[in-house]
C-alpha cells in the first residue's frame, strides 16, 4: 500500500521485520563510508543491522536481501550512478540534524522511533540554510561551475565545513603520522 511505511521485506517468498528507525539506517550508510571495510563487509554489515533475524536468513538469500535492502534505504528512488559526491553523513551531521530538523518541526534525533522513510522526506524538504548552501558549493565544485564572490568568501570562511574530508583506512592514517613524525 502507498500509505505504508514498512517494517519488513519480503525476500524469495519470506517476510523478515527489519530495523526501520533512521539510526539504524545512518549506521549501515556509516559502514558503506568506512574504508576499513571491504565490499563484502559493508553488505554484511548492512545485512547484520537491517534484518532483525538476519541468522534465520540463508546465505543463498543474501544477495537478494541486499538488493531489497538497498531498494528500501533508496526509498525505490534510483539515483544517477555517477552523481559527484556533496555530503558525508558523518562529517555532516552538525549541519544536517538542524535542517532535517526545522523541516521536521521538531528534534529528530530525540524521538524514540523516527521510520527512515519519514526522515528521508525532511531531509528532501531541507529549504536554503547552512546545510543546503554546503551542498550546493559542493555541487559547483564539483562540476567545476564559477562560484560567485559570496560563494567564495561562504567557502574560504568556513572550508572545514564544506570542504569534504577523506576518510583513511587505518593503515593509511598509521603512514600519516610516520610521515608527520619524520617531517617534525
Amino acid at each position: 500500500m502507498i500509505f505504508d511505511l514498512p517494517t519488513s521485506l519480503t525476500v524469495c517468498g519470506k517476510e523478515y521485520e527489519i530495523r526501520s528507525d533512521f539510526r539504524d539506517i545512518l549506521n549501515i550508510l556509516l559502514a558503506f563510508d568506512d574504508p576499513g571495510l571491504t565490499d563484502s563487509e559493508k553488505a554484511y554489515v548492512c545485512l547484520y543491522i537491517l534484518f532483525v533475524d538476519f541468522e534465520s536468513i540463508p546465505e543463498t538469500d543474501y544477495r537478494a536481501c541486499f538488493d531489497a535492502a538497498m531498494n528500501f534505504i533508496d526509498n525505490g528512488m534510483e539515483g544517477k550512478p555517477n552523481s559527484p559526491r556533496t555530503m558525508d553523513w558523518e562529517q555532516d551531521a552538525p549541519i544536517l540534524f538542524p535542517a532535517v530538523n526545522h523541516a521536521a518541526g521538531f528534534e529528530t534525533r530525540s524521538c524514540e522511533y523516527l521510520h527512515w522513510w519519514t526522515f528521508l522526506g525532511y531531509f528532501m524538504e531541507i529549504k536554503d540554510g547552512t546545510f543546503s548552501t554546503v551542498l550546493s558549493l559542493r555541487l559547483k565544485r564539483a562540476k567545476n561551475k564559477k562560484m560567485e564572490k559570496w560563494e567564495k568568501d561562504f567557502w574560504k570562511e568556513n572550508v572545514g565545513i564544506c570542504q569534504l574530508h577523506t576518510k583513511l583506512t587505518e593503515e593509511e592514517k598509521a603512514e600519516k603520522e610516520r610521515l608527520n613524525a619524520l617531517l617534525g
